[in-house]
């Protein structure tokens, strides 16, 4: 006769060490990644989260969840596909006189992400998990990419950068494929200052089709453990400039 798993959750504070990802759940316990839970969220916790490939998400009633999915959803930037209609959505963006711009307005960023997307009215993006990564921003340790028409603020994303080791996060639009824009100069900019890897963490139908593929989370800590020693990119709340995206072609 069988035994059940074991599904208790280890109790992550402030300043508790993380269990090693091969104790997170699988599919098969009904979560696939979930490894720990707590109450507080610091910069400083989601700094040594990161560093492990272990990220949080959970809902406004839920304590902080703390996940390492196997497998792991990665996009490599020379992997990247260009569709010809999000080609041409950066042609008319450029002509009608649109700026993509990095961490230029990151809190509100994080506020177009949190903005609820259907009926149900949730976030993730809880009031908790916006101070812990201005926090992280605040520390260099964390970015936006947005897309502007003048002063209005039309589409972005954000992400955690440690060393050449970039983990996406969110993103949002008020406009077609606003942040599509954002994601593909996101791509080439870090092509252009050889970061080989986005981490996408969940695997969706979306990313696929951008490229994305889902690999085995050993292989994906291998190249944690590697791109988080290098140095980092040079980021700038300078214009990125559509020079970034000009020298792709289209798929």
């Amino acid at each position: 006769m069988s035994q059940s798993p074991d599904l208790r959750l280890a109790w992550i504070g402030p300043d508790d060490d993380f269990p090693d990802t091969d104790q997170a759940w699988t599919d098969e316990m009904g979560a696939n990644g979930l490894l720990g839970a707590g109450e507080v969220l610091t910069a400083s916790l989601l700094k040594r989260a990161y560093r492990r490939g272990i990220f949080p998400w959970s809902g406004p009633s839920e304590p902080i969840l703390w996940w390492s999915p196997d497998p792991r959803m990665v996009l490599r930037t020379q992997g990247f596909k260009l569709r010809r209609s999000l080609s041409q959505s950066i042609r008319q963006a450029q002509a009608g006189g649109l700026t993509l711009r990095a961490d230029s307005a990151f809190q509100s960023v994080m506020r177009g992400c949190a903005t609820p997307r259907d009926q149900d009215g949730g976030t993730w993006i809880t009031p908790a998990i916006e101070a812990a990564y201005l926090d992280l921003h605040n520390m260099g340790l964390a970015h936006s990419i947005e897309l502007w028409d003048g002063r209005e603020l039309v589409g972005g994303l954000y992400l955690v950068s440690i060393g050449k080791m970039v983990f996406g996060e969110s993103m949002f639009s008020s406009r077609p494929n606003a942040s599509k824009i954002c994601l593909a100069g996101l791509v080439r900019w870090l092509q252009h200052h050889n970061c080989p890897l986005i981490d996408c963490q969940q695997q969706t139908a979306h990313l696929a089709s951008l490229g994305a593929r889902a690999i085995p989370r050993a292989e994906f800590e291998s190249w944690l453990t590697n791109l988080t020693q290098e140095p980092g990119p040079p980021w700038v709340t300078d214009p990125l400039g559509w020079g970034v995206l000009t020298a792709t072609n289209d798929q």
